[in-house]
């Protein structure tokens, strides 16, 4: 039996991490006592890691709890989209020369507020697909 089946195309780790660096929205999804929770935010790509920056809150306090995260990007431009699924490790950077070098990076609050404290996700897991769009196929 034939299947209409398009999964789209596995894109390589590299690739994967080339479309995270051109981007600063994803989502980032969090699991505390086996109650899942997910936060729109901008990030940066740099060095291998992703960098975010909060404030004390929800958010924070679940990744301190449970630093296993997983984070999500994707776009759909035209007749094609791709997506990007990174898991990893979240931690609070705290050294003040990591601070300091966190500050030189792109890395803007995305609405008007103030974000003193900068998260760093290192990955252990990324996979990314690339998606050809279109209509349903017919049934036969």
């Amino acid at each position: 039996m034939e299947s209409d089946e398009r999964p789209g195309t596995v894109l390589s780790a590299a690739e994967a991490w080339d479309r995270l660096k051109h981007c600063e929205y994803g989502r980032l999804a969090v699991s505390v006592m086996g109650e899942p929770d997910i936060y729109p935010l901008n990030f940066v790509a740099h060095d291998g890691a992703l960098f975010m920056r909060t404030n004390p809150g929800t958010k924070l306090a679940e990744l301190t709890v449970n630093e296993r995260v997983a984070f999500e990007v994707d776009e759909v431009n035209g007749d094609e989209a791709w997506s990007v699924v990174l898991k990893g490790t979240a931690r609070v950077i705290v050294a003040q020369s990591e601070v300091d070098a966190a500050d030189t990076l792109p890395l803007k609050p995305w609405i008007p507020t103030r974000k003193y404290t900068y998260v760093e996700i290192t990955p252990t897991y990324i996979q990314g697909r690339h998606f050809e769009l279109g209509d349903e196929p017919e049934r036969y």
